[in-house]
């Protein structure tokens, strides 16, 4: 069966500013890092897709935003259509961490009666000298607030990827347990398109079928 993709996921990177949410994208999405980075002005979008499991391909259209409260107003508006979100925090920054509740407590109000699928990164993980927030502490946040957590670097590339499909698998888990499903007017999941190819057995099998139908008339 060719598909292009059988589920788009709409997932929103959330945290203060300057805690890496675009170099984990440029890496995630382009594969490249930089050192120099320009502060995301409103909502950034990049797309990649990830085969899941065998024959399920998934689109996931990631939505970077701005952590300044000046931009606040324009990125919650898209929080009712995300269906995961990544809250992300700089482990050489006491701040950012003391900030994921803040970040998790308004979307969270936000996206009622619904729900959203999170997953907590700590990020800058490569600058482990400079750490200002323990594994500890962090595990035990994401504990409370019911959520995964894993410690990454962009710069190092570590534990990119991985944090993105623990997140997409995650979300496809509960769409196969019925508890996330899609729904009209809503962005946060969407079906695919899939293609019809016959394979030459169902062919064949038409054919003989037809032929059998159709009888001798000479």
């Amino acid at each position: 069966m060719d598909t292009l993709w059988q589920y788009q996921f709409r997932i929103i990177l959330l945290g203060d500013s300057t805690v890496g949410k675009s170099s984990l994208l440029k890496r995630f999405t382009d594969g490249i890092y930089s050192d120099v980075a320009d502060p995301t002005v409103g909502v950034d979008f990049y797309a990649r897709s990830l085969d899941i499991e065998p024959g399920v391909k998934i689109k996931l259209q990631l939505w970077d935003t701005a952590g300044q409260e000046r931009f606040r107003s324009i990125t919650t508006s898209y929080y009712r259509n995300s269906v995961g979100g990544l809250l992300v925090f700089d482990l050489t920054n006491r701040k950012t961490f003391d900030h994921v509740r803040e970040w998790h407590k308004e979307v969270s109000e936000h996206i009622l009666p619904h729900h959203m699928v999170y997953i907590l990164i700590g990020h800058k993980s490569d600058l482990n000298k400079d750490r200002k927030v323990s594994r500890d502490e962090a595990e035990q946040l994401a504990a409370e607030l019911g959520i995964r957590y894993i410690e990454t670097s962009a710069k190092c590339n570590s534990n990119v990827d991985r944090a993105f499909e623990l997140l997409t698998r995650d979300i496809y888990e509960l769409m196969k347990m019925g508890e996330i499903v899609t729904r009209d007017g809503w962005d946060g999941v969407k079906s695919g398109l899939t293609a019809k190819v016959l394979y030459p057995g169902d062919d064949e099998e038409e054919l003989a079928t037809a032929t059998a139908e159709k009888g001798c008339h000479c």
